[in-house]
């Protein structure tokens, strides 16, 4: 592992800088893992309401589910590790985020560039056309009165625009990522456990361009091992920090 002045030198003078997020960003936010803790929900397992069979069975069971999710995240504020990101942006050229998360948490502090490998639990989608829109525009995708919203173009059934169990990822959302991965000159890791594909090569896709890859995870992952700087503390207590840090000797550098 390197020193941290090494991890200076490469942010000082980096153009292109990718971070990939995952969970543990989100952690101190409050985020729920939505793994049965609600007595209402724990006779469920997430793989038995979040798949295309489950919705088609019984749709008006996945949208209650779902409706208590989107309760619950609208609850939820971005921490400090999501506005330090925003931050981060403002002294690189090219700065993007690619996530796995779903909980739309980096939109709402303010990130501009942003791929999501999983989807948005706000969006919703139709299951017979393109049609793609924010949950806000329809605002019967929470009213109880109506339990499967339906589509504004062609009035099929609306599903969240989630990334469900036994279905490929978004594979423009993943040749982006890939794309973006492969000509990163930095690449921060942050919250993710690096062992679910494709996000897990990412990294690995960078490193072998010649990336200085900065890892942010309080547990040891299999990208630990080859990381040229960890931070093992949380993405809230280190991403300020690392904020400062840029802004200091970015501003002064230039």
């Amino acid at each position: 592992m390197q020193s941290l002045e090494k991890l200076r030198e490469r942010l000082k003078v980096a153009f292109n800088v990718v971070v990939l997020t995952g969970a543990g960003i989100s952690a101190a936010s409050g985020v729920p893992t939505f793994r049965g803790k609600d007595g209402l929900w724990n006779k469920f397992k997430p793989q038995e309401l979040a798949n295309v069979d489950a919705f088609l069975k019984n749709p008006e069971l996945v949208w209650e589910w779902y409706r208590w999710r989107r309760k619950i995240i609208k609850n939820v504020k971005p921490n400090l590790g999501h506005y330090a990101l925003v931050e981060m942006a403002a002294y690189f050229p090219d700065f993007s985020i690619i996530t796995q998360n779903v909980d739309n948490l980096h939109k709402i502090a303010g990130t501009k560039k942003i791929t999501e490998l999983h989807g948005n639990i706000m969006t919703n989608k139709c299951i017979d056309c393109t049609y793609e829109g924010d949950e806000s525009e329809h605002p019967n995708a929470d009213d109880a009165g109506q339990k499967v919203p339906r589509c504004p173009q062609c009035g099929g059934m609306l599903r969240p625009g989630v990334v469900w169990f036994g279905e490929m990822l978004p594979q423009k959302a993943i040749a982006e990522a890939q794309l973006k991965s492969s000509e990163a000159e930095v690449l921060f890791s942050i919250g993710t456990s690096s062992t679910v594909e494709p996000a897990a090569s990412l990294p690995y896709l960078a490193k072998g361009n010649g990336a200085y890859i900065i890892e942010i995870n309080p547990d040891e992952t299999p990208l630990s091992a080859i990381a040229d700087q960890r931070f093992p503390v949380g993405a809230h207590e280190v991403l300020p920090k690392l904020a400062l840090l840029i802004g200091k000797i970015r501003n002064k550098h230039h």
